[in-house]
């Protein structure tokens, strides 16, 4: 890989989406173009960090894995075979650091501040610690009847919103139309369980 430099006024990627912006992000970035890496990082970092959170990894590591994935990608341009595969290479990636850090009792810190936004009720989230202490117990435990493709589908797009919609469905190998409507299922099935096991308020 040459040295990295600034990128031009009008960058090859502009105008792409998808895997073809990724695929050209990554063949600038082996030329040297700075921005290229800069683009990829921006974009899907939000995927890379839902990964690692839903290996069961708590914050702090999380950090750390995404920061490991992204520099073995830095080393690795020259050697991605299919520049397409990226978002791929990224999960699998993520997957296998995570694991390589993970501690089993970390793993339910992992899920109630990203989910307790979507399933929030109208009067808020309760002020009593205890109160708070009771919903992630009851949430996790709703959380963990979902099937697992409801479970990483919440995980990669509860925070990385619509945008990143494209490289979610990418991930899971789903059809880009299905992301929202069954991402909906899900949230509905967990609301679902949530009650069962005492309630959402």
């Amino acid at each position: 890989m040459g040295e990295l430099h600034t990128a031009d006024e009008h960058p090859p990627w502009d105008g792409l989406e998808g895997t073809e912006r990724h695929a050209v992000c990554i063949e600038a970035a082996r030329d040297g173009n700075r921005l290229a890496l800069d683009v990829l990082v921006a974009e899907l970092t939000p995927l890379v960090w839902h990964v690692a959170r839903g290996q069961g990894l708590d914050r702090n590591v999380a950090e750390d894995v995404v920061q490991t994935v992204w520099l073995a990608l830095l080393r690795n341009l020259g050697n991605l075979h299919e520049p397409r595969a990226l978002v791929g290479w990224l999960v699998v990636t993520t997957r296998r650091e995570a694991r390589r850090t993970w501690q089993p009792n970390k793993r339910e810190t992992a899920l109630s501040d990203e989910f307790a936004e979507q399933l929030e009720s109208e009067t808020g989230l309760p002020e009593d610690v205890t109160l708070i202490d009771d919903r992630d117990r009851r949430l996790w435990a709703a959380f963990g009847r979902l099937n697992r493709r409801c479970q990483e589908l919440l995980r990669l797009t509860v925070l990385a919103g619509r945008a990143e919609y494209r490289a979610v469905a990418e991930a899971l190998s789903m059809p880009h139309g299905s992301i929202g409507p069954t991402r909906g299922r899900c949230l509905t099935l967990l609301r679902g369980y949530l009650e069962t096991e005492g309630g959402s308020r």
